[in-house]
């Protein structure tokens, strides 16, 4: 790779970062309103671990497939939105259909605090493209 793809490489693949670092943040503080507001108190699949880990891990790994779509389709950050956004829609319906538990109250829980966690991650995911092509984020965060 040249110095110009590095860059790219690099700046694509620390926006996803800089996003993971943000998103857990949010999603740790949605977690806990969540649960402080519903009661609900299962933790075995969503808990602290589980998000500090795999919240940074999926949106680094965004912003590295980011850069691939860029070296395939250049400045067509609008695809790669859609269909981040159309992957969100997918999820979010498919967490509505699922029936974690035999309680329908715990079930019903679970699906509040993954669907949240699943907007979260899905617009901030779909934010990339912008944050990457932003001047000032590039001057002061990246």
């Amino acid at each position: 790779m040249n110095n110009e793809q590095e860059s790219i490489f690099f700046r694509a693949m620390m926006t996803g970062l800089f996003v993971g670092i943000i998103d857990t943040l949010i999603c740790l503080s949605y977690n806990i309103g969540y649960r402080n507001a519903t009661g609900y108190i299962p933790s075995e699949l969503i808990n602290v671990s589980s998000l500090i880990f795999m919240v940074n891990l999926l949106l680094l790994v965004i912003g590295i497939a980011y850069y691939g779509f860029i070296r395939l389709f250049g400045t067509k950050d609008i695809i790669f939105s859609l269909v981040l956004l159309g992957l969100t829609g997918y999820f979010l319906w498919k967490v509505a259909m699922g029936h974690r538990f035999p309680d329908e109250k715990e079930s019903s829980g679970f699906r509040g605090l993954m669907m949240g966690i699943i907007v979260i991650l899905g617009l901030s995911a779909a934010s990339i493209p912008f944050l990457y092509r932003s001047k000032s984020f590039k001057e002061h965060v990246v």
